[in-house]
This record gives structure tokens, C-alpha cells and sequence, in this order.
């Protein structure tokens, strides 16, 4: 019963910051690449890439509604938390701004396909409402954060969840190395599109690399320890129900 208060309450609050982001929206140009900043042919490129990927996505949130109809109502939760914890404002020492990513929990929850379809729509909320990205850089932005997170969040669980590693330290590193592999990826993504005129890709690979891994560290390890706490109480409340026979309990099986 304490467990079902606390799981409303963190519903509920993630609503309350939801609401809060929306109706204060402010304007960040950082971890999401902004809007007509790629080369045409690179958002292009990368918009063609992710279409396959958000189909395959679509159909794994089809079966789970149709199997697991009270399902529902977790998938939002997931979706809030990337909208919430993706949208911050965090000022960074390199002038620039960083942003947790909240992908790793619904990938360790559901898998990465999911989180797809989840992640694509909280960019295109965030584009449209909070000026947070772009229409132009969705295919780049979505194979950074709703692709490649989710995918190296979940491979890290499901290599660690059954060696002898505290389940909180398994949540903990597979969310924070899924946020580091997301800035991995832009800044190849920046890298590509912008060389450096004198060492090219690498060397321009290397110095976004630089700017976004000094404050995103830190980042990193406080995405990982609260998305622990919540994957913590979201376990216990389904242990809870399982047991009421409500459901059955089945978490990335």
C-alpha cells in the first residue's frame, strides 16, 4: 500500500513538472541539435535512417497495449520521464548547456524499440513547444537519444541483470552510460556534418566530444541514480499488483 502512494505521487509530480515545462518553456539549443543547423543532406540522411527503426517501434507498443492493456498508463510514465528530464536547462562551465536523456528506464522496462516511438514523440513535442530542437534535425536527434540510448541502456542491463551486480547498480549503469552514448553519438553526428578544416572528423568528433563530456559526466550519474529510485518503486508497485492478481509481472522478458 505504501508503495501504490508513493508510485501516485511520483505520477503526479511527474505531471506537475510537465505542465510547469510547458507552460514556462525555455529556449535551449544544446544536446538536441537545433533547428536547421545540419546540412540538408544530413538531415535528410538521418531522417531516412530512423524511419525504420520508429515503424519497428510501433508495432512493439501495438502488442504491448493489446496484451497488457494496464501497461498503458507505465508508458506514459516512461514518456513523461524522458519529456521531463530531457527538457532541463543545465548550464555548463563551456558556455554551452547539457541535458539528461530519461531513455533508459522505459528501455529497461519495455526495450529499446519502444523507446523509440516514445522518444520521437517527446522531440517533436519539444520542437514544437519549447523551440527544444528541431523539424529539420528530428531523424538526427531521434537516432541520438530515442535509437542509440535506449539500445546501449538495454544491452548493459541485459548483460549485467543476471551476473551477481545489485540490480540498483545494473539500472544505475546501463541509464548512465545510455545518456553518455547519446552526446557519443551527436557528437558524431556534429562531426560529420562540421570537419575540422585541418583534421577533419576525428579531430572534430574529438572536440565535441570534449565540450559535451565535461559537464555531461556528473549529468550522467545523477540520470542514473534517479532513474534507480524510480525503476526501485515502479518494481515494487507491479510486485504489489502481481500480487493483488492484477497483473503479471513482467519486466524486458
Amino acid at each position: 500500500m505504501k508503495q501504490s502512494k508513493q508510485f501516485n505521487h511520483l505520477k503526479l509530480g511527474l505531471v506537475a513538472a510537465f505542465m510547469l515545462i510547458i507552460l514556462n518553456p525555455v529556449t535551449s539549443n544544446a544536446m538536441h541539435i537545433m533547428e536547421g543547423f545540419l546540412p540538408v543532406k544530413w538531415s535528410i540522411t538521418w531522417s531516412v535512417i530512423f524511419i525504420p527503426f520508429f515503424l519497428v517501434g510501433l508495432k512493439s507498443i501495438n502488442k504491448i497495449v493489446k496484451e497488457q492493456p494496464k501497461k498503458k498508463i507505465l508508458l506514459a510514465l516512461c514518456g513523461a520521464f524522458v519529456f521531463v528530464l530531457s527538457a532541463l536547462k543545465i548550464p555548463s562551465v563551456t558556455g554551452s548547456c547539457s541535458h539528461p536523456t530519461g531513455v533508459g528506464l522505459g528501455a529497461i522496462l519495455f526495450g529499446p524499440s519502444v523507446m523509440v516511438v516514445l522518444g520521437v514523440i517527446v522531440l517533436l513535442f519539444q520542437a514544437i513547444l519549447l523551440a527544444h530542437g528541431g523539424l529539420t534535425t528530428l531523424g538526427a536527434n531521434a537516432f541520438s537519444m530515442a535509437i542509440v540510448g535506449p539500445i546501449v541502456s538495454f544491452l548493459i542491463f541485459k548483460l549485467l541483470k543476471n551476473k551477481k551486480i545489485n540490480r540498483g547498480w545494473v539500472v544505475f549503469l546501463s541509464a548512465a552510460i545510455g545518456d553518455l552514448a547519446t552526446y557519443t553519438v551527436t557528437s558524431f553526428q556534429l562531426g560529420l556534418a562540421f570537419p575540422d578544416p585541418t583534421g577533419g572528423i576525428m579531430l572534430s568528433v574529438t572536440k565535441f566530444l570534449g565540450i559535451f563530456f565535461l559537464t555531461q559526466v556528473p549529468i550522467a550519474i545523477a540520470e542514473g541514480i534517479l532513474t534507480t529510485i524510480l525503476y526501485n518503486l515502479i518494481t515494487e508497485n507491479e510486485k504489489e499488483e502481481a500480487h493483488n492478481g492484477e497483473y503479471e509481472l513482467q519486466i524486458n522478458k
